[in-house]
């Protein structure tokens, strides 16, 4: 099911998955917080479910995320 993402879609997931605000995403994936927002609404049109909790859910039984990875926020945003 995940197949049917995009490279980037995928991208947007794992950091949703890691528990990235929308900015937070979007700095790292150097992009508009509305474009991330766009990637959002793609998967979980994509995966067929109603919101970023079941998305996640979905990606830690398929392996796209690792629910053990450690959380790196990465670089603060403005």
């Amino acid at each position: 099911m995940t197949a049917a993402l995009t490279g980037r879609e995928t991208e947007t997931l794992r950091l949703v998955a890691r528990g990235l605000s929308d900015q937070e995403s979007a700095a790292r994936l150097t992009v508009s917080t509305e474009t991330v927002k766009t990637h959002v609404g793609n998967v979980l049109a994509r995966l067929g479910v109603g919101n970023r909790t079941q998305a996640v859910v979905l990606a830690f039984g398929t392996g796209v995320a690792d629910p053990g990875a450690r959380f790196d926020p990465g670089p603060p945003t403005r």
